[in-house]
């Protein structure tokens, strides 16, 4: 059994509650000078997700944090002049091309992994590396085809071939164009400073151990493994070097680490109030959201439309450091069309009505249409403050 060490501090759970948010980059002023760049950079990872409804979910974590930001800005900003990479971290996602060094182990892991889900035809891995050396860089389509049908799941060779590669490192997605990854060789998309495996596993995941404690500011086992989706036993293993330091958080019961430079001054400044992605990195673990801000969030997109609660694409609405609400938002020509709303009550109407607002105009909507408030008495608040805004 390890012997952890004793705690650095102990910490109300209104302290952690600001650090987290302090380390997500919701309390203070927006670094509005590094933008889209610096939001990637401090936070370590952003998910990528397919489903688009305000905007895709890699869109709307940098609006979250530093408001209308332009949405060709944001990609400029990830995929021009090799800034970022995409990988498997928390999911699939953006990631600061400095860190392309700590993915390593992971890379090494999928070289040596033995089944996979797809087959991969003879000659295609070589096939493909050699066309993108040549002709790159290239989408699957541009490869060859990325089906053998029209089922989403049935791939054909060359994608088979160029996913393997992506995931060996031999081949990095530099965009997305329309969607589509857009692949062309490491030896090329990355800095030649950063294109190595030199590290080992061990040192790999003390880097990730340590920028997850970062952007989470404190957090426990969990939190922090859940981060960049590492083993429990990989966590327990490097934590002790990692440079963070254990803390005890009160009402957590668990054993906790937090960054020692986030412990040095106390969080202060002006909060957000913005709609957030159920991809945000501020409530990726279910766990820690009930525990830190006493809000059960779900995404409900695959869940069968009857059995929904909150509704597809339910967003929770962040205002004074709470998570005060939520909305299932949609788009009808220049009208955003709240479907559904849950306000945690009367007083939080005007920071939902502020969140519609803000994220209408950034998607170029004039007008928000509320179609059902949960508890139907909190309607009128919610509208008449929506009216005041739009006037």
């Amino acid at each position: 059994m390890t012997t952890l060490p004793p705690p650095a501090s102990e910490l109300s759970a209104e302290e952690a509650r600001r650090l987290a948010l302090r380390a997500q980059g919701f309390l203070g002023a927006p670094d509005r000078r590094a933008g889209v760049r610096g939001v990637l950079r401090h936070l370590g990872a952003v998910q990528l997700d397919t489903i688009s409804v305000l905007a895709r979910s890699h869109e709307l974590v940098p609006y979250a944090r530093l408001g209308a930001v332009g949405r060709r800005t944001v990609d400029d900003a990830y995929w021009t002049d090799t800034h970022a990479f995409e990988y498997w971290s928390h999911a699939a996602c953006i990631l600061p091309i400095e860190e392309w060094p700590h993915f390593a182990f992971r890379r090494r892991a999928y070289r040596n992994r033995p089944h996979w889900n797809h087959h991969l035809p003879d000659g295609d891995y070589d096939r493909v590396v050699k066309q993108l050396r040549t002709e790159g860089p290239l989408t699957a389509t541009d490869l060859g085809g990325a089906k053998k049908t029209s089922e989403w799941w049935d791939w054909s060779g060359t994608k088979v071939a160029v996913e393997r590669a992506l995931m060996y490192g031999e081949v990095v997605c530099v965009e997305r164009r329309g969607w589509k990854r857009v692949y062309d060789l490491a030896e090329r998309a990355v800095p030649a400073a950063l294109l190595h495996d030199d590290l080992d596993d061990t040192e790999c995941l003390r880097r990730l151990v340590r920028l997850a404690g970062q952007s989470l500011g404190v957090g426990t086992r969990a939190d922090i493994a859940d981060y960049h989706r590492l083993k429990a036993e990989q966590v327990d293993a490097v934590i002790a070097d990692s440079g963070l330091v254990p803390v005890t958080v009160q009402g957590w019961g668990r054993p906790a680490w937090a960054d020692p430079a986030a412990l040095e001054t106390p969080p202060r400044g002006r909060h957000r109030t913005t709609l957030l992605s159920p991809f945000d990195s501020l409530i990726w673990e279910r766990a820690r959201t009930e525990r830190i801000f006493g809000f059960t969030h779900r995404l409900e997109a695959y869940v069968p439309k009857q059995k929904r609660v909150h509704g597809y694409f339910a967003m929770p609405v962040l205002a004074g450091g709470r998570l005060v609400g939520r909305v299932d938002p949609a788009r009808e020509g220049r009208t955003l069309v709240a479907k559904q709303v849950t306000l945690a009550g009367r007083k939080t109407a005007p920071a939902v009505a502020q969140a519609l607002v803000e994220a209408a105009s950034w998607v170029d909507c004039t007008d928000v249409r509320v179609e059902r408030v949960e508890t139907p008495e909190l309607r009128e608040p919610l509208t008449r403050e929506l009216a005041r805004l739009l006037a």
